[in-house]
């Protein structure tokens, strides 16, 4: 164990902010979150060792940061449930538009107008209502979805008096989350060529 390790004056506050189960992206609006990106860019290795003497496993994603911890079964279990969500997240918003991803950004009322005349649209926002069981209208559904979405830092509201969102790096990882399940395919009823 070396601890000759040289951080950053700022860790306590990258600390205090991933703890919390944030992302720190690349891509934030706020400037104080981008300048802890490039504090943890800059000095990783270092963090890294750091962190893991107090059980934390600083991750690196694509242009995103964030804590890892090894779980209990039971954490596991919630993990799986909190997966099945963000996978429907997912799925939602790349039927509202197929290049939603970090970067993108968007209006909720753009949405829920989409919502309005696509079938598809309104059969997902319906389906992520059982996330929610206290909310019949789709918009609360939505609201919800983006409000956990920014608490969970994949989203930042970029502009109030327009309501536009951007969509951050750490969106990745909810597509990583994605593209990591296989799915084997019974190969038993096929017939060779």
């Amino acid at each position: 164990m070396n601890l000759n390790i040289q951080i950053p004056d700022n860790t306590a506050l990258i600390f205090e902010y991933m703890q919390k189960g944030q992302f720190i992206c690349s891509n934030s609006t706020d400037i104080d979150l981008r300048d802890m990106y490039n504090m943890i860019d800059e000095n990783y290795e270092s963090l890294y060792q750091y962190f893991s003497q107090i059980n934390y496993t600083l991750e690196r994603g694509n242009e995103y940061f964030y804590f890892s911890r090894t779980e209990s079964k039971t954490t596991l279990e919630q993990k799986i449930l909190r997966a099945y969500y963000w996978i429907d997240v997912l799925d939602f918003f790349k039927t509202y538009d197929e290049t939603f991803g970090a970067g993108f950004r968007f209006q909720p009322e753009q949405i829920l107008v989409e919502a309005n005349i696509n079938v598809l649209l309104q059969n997902k926002l319906d389906g992520i209502r059982k996330h929610f069981s206290d909310k019949d209208i789709r918009k609360d559904v939505l609201d919800n979805m983006i409000r956990l979405l920014a608490k969970e830092s994949f989203i930042e509201l970029e502009n109030e008096k327009t309501n536009t969102y951007k969509v951050l790096t750490s969106w990745h990882y909810l597509e990583k989350l994605v593209d990591s399940i296989n799915i084997f395919e019974d190969i038993e009823d096929e017939k060779p060529e």
